[in-house]
């Protein structure tokens, strides 16, 4: 039986990918309202995660963090890192990509939400209220060049070669 923190993550998980399948409804093109929506919501998710649930997570096993913590926060990195540059269908392909590796790690049996869960037994009210008031995040303009390329490719090879060993 999974509680609220599951349902909650996991349903603003379907939103966001609502939002990305609307972005790229037309090939060939990405509709910048919906990306928009999407970009802000998966910075707010993943906020939610880093600044709440895993430092909860950590609390609750005596200071130690849950195994999965670190291939979570590469795949953050790399996340909010592909949400730097102007869109491209490429862009949102490898986006829908690493999320359905991603999201995966935390809606599986024995994922991180239902292990937060079970660790939060007591506090799960609170913590999914904590969830709930977490503020939207200001959204910084588009940047686009080799810099911002070269980040996101060193980003995603982290990511990616984590998840082979």
């Amino acid at each position: 039986m999974t509680g609220s923190v599951y349902a909650y993550l996991s349903d603003d998980h379907a939103r966001l990918d609502s939002l990305l399948r609307q972005a790229v409804a037309q090939p060939g093109q990405v509709d910048k309202s919906p990306y928009a929506l999407f970009r802000a919501g998966l910075l707010r998710h993943i906020g939610m995660e880093e600044k709440i649930l895993l430092p909860a997570a950590r609390r609750l096993r005596g200071g130690e963090p849950l195994p999965i913590t670190a291939q979570l926060r590469r795949d953050h990195a790399a996340l909010a890192a592909l949400l730097v540059p102007t869109p491209t269908p490429e862009i949102v392909g490898t986006i829908r990509k690493l999320l359905e590796k991603h999201n995966e790690l935390e809606e599986r049996p024995d994922g991180l939400y239902e292990t937060c869960e079970r660790l939060a037994a007591n506090e799960l009210d609170a913590l999914t209220a904590k969830l709930q008031a977490a503020p939207e995040v200001a959204l910084a303009p588009h940047a686009d060049g080799p810099r911002v390329q070269q980040h996101i490719q060193q980003l995603l090879d982290a990511a990616w070669k984590s998840r082979e060993e």
